[in-house]
């Protein structure tokens, strides 16, 4: 099912796995939009990396550009890259290393030899030096492909309820200290704006009512509060979606 919703637009995917193949299929589909390089940030979470997996599978393997996709993380956890918390050690391990990706396309989140703070501007000035500009210029994204995920509180990435990131419009880059045990670097509004296409992957009866909220258009969650530069689509699978469009 694809329908347009106040906020967004929905398709739906029986299961889980379902899910990762339409969510695989779709990431192929805009990154073979150009020939010139993509950039990708990636989410963290357990439906994120069954897409990613698929995305290295036998059957998308050889069809991906990979030698001209450029792979950012929307959100880390400082933590060391080989924490088992550690989103930079998930996608690696479901598919950086099982995929033809020449290792200078890999720009994780620096989380080891800094303080969180450094790590921030780190981070946001090598996203500035792979967009080429100071700041982000109207018609020219940032960002090929977001992808994101949905929490049952209604955050994304780490831009967490209650918390001053919300509020940061000049930075593309920030910490979040508090509102989780450990603390996170995470895009800002600005950054996450700035992108071509946005896909929320979405998984799982508990994500159903956030899920609603949101797609209706009046919500004041974290997630519902992007404006982006292009489109929204949420990919679900049934059992997040039901009851919403009928799904």
């Amino acid at each position: 099912m694809d329908a347009s919703m106040a906020y967004g637009r929905l398709c739906v995917a029986d299961t889980p796995a379902a899910l990762a193949r339409m969510a695989a299929d779709q990431i192929l589909t805009w990154a073979m939009e150009t020939t010139k390089p993509v950039r990708v940030a990636l989410a963290g979470g357990s439906t994120p990396r069954l897409t990613y997996q698929e995305l290295a599978s036998r059957r998308l393997i050889d069809r991906f550009p990979w030698q001209r996709v450029h792979w950012f993380w929307g959100d880390e956890r400082f933590v060391p890259p080989d924490h088992p918390d550690s989103n930079f050690r998930m996608a690696r391990e479901a598919m950086l290393d099982a995929a033809p990706v020449p290792p200078e396309n890999i720009h994780p989140v620096p989380t080891v030899g800094f303080g969180l703070e450094e790590a921030v501007s780190r981070y946001e000035n090598g996203l500035r030096k792979a967009y080429g500009k100071a700041q982000i210029a109207c018609g020219c994204p940032l960002f090929d492909i977001t992808l994101l995920g949905l929490g049952d509180d209604g955050h994304t990435a780490s831009l967490l309820p209650g918390e001053p990131v919300l509020d940061e419009r000049r930075s593309w880059v920030a910490a979040v200290s508090h509102g989780r045990p450990q603390s996170r670097i995470t895009l800002t509004y600005p950054a996450i704006n700035a992108s071509r296409h946005i896909a929320f992957l979405v998984s799982g009866a508990g994500k159903r009512a956030i899920l609603r909220e949101v797609l209706g258009g009046h919500s004041t969650a974290p997630a519902a509060r992007l404006d982006p530069y292009g489109d929204i689509v949420f990919l679900a699978d049934r059992a997040a979606a039901k009851g919403t469009a009928d799904a």
